[in-house]
């Protein structure tokens, strides 16, 4: 569903999804043909869209790195890893990237839309919330996988 109408000014309900955004994370889930995907505000269309998905094959650098320096984003990442059992087991993170260097603006409008993007996303186990880059290194997202 499409708010185009909708005031700027209340963002979080104002907030579309596209249905792309929606399918692409599906498909990073179910069918395992994304390693992350890159979702950013649209803000002609008050919409979230896909900006980048990484490869199965692609490593949690190759992801941290697509993140902008300086501009808020929200990413999924779905983390294989083996248990202490030998078991494969696989986690889906959402993270919501606003480093310190974004604009206030994106900042605001990332913060006010997320929780409503991220009801669209059954399925994540646990959620992050980044400033820098430490906030999300791989030691965090293993520790909260395990």
């Amino acid at each position: 569903m499409n708010f185009r109408g909708a005031s700027r000014a209340n963002a979080s309900s104002g907030m579309g999804v596209a249905d792309h955004s929606k399918n692409t994370f599906i498909e990073l889930q179910r069918k395992k043909v994304h390693r992350y995907v890159i979702f950013k505000i649209e803000e002609k269309k008050m919409e979230v869209v896909v900006e980048k998905t990484g490869e199965p094959a692609e490593s949690y650098e190759d992801f941290a790195a697509s993140l902008p320096d300086n501009d808020c984003r929200y990413a999924v990442y779905d983390f294989d890893f083996v248990t202490s059992e030998n078991c494969q087991k696989s986690k889906i993170f959402f993270i919501a990237w606003s480093p310190s260097t974004s604009r206030i603006r994106a900042k605001v409008l990332y913060a006010t839309s997320k929780e409503r993007f991220r009801r669209e996303l059954n399925g994540i186990h646990y959620d992050i919330q980044a400033t820098d880059p430490t906030e999300m290194d791989l030691e965090v997202i293993r520790d909260r996988a395990n």
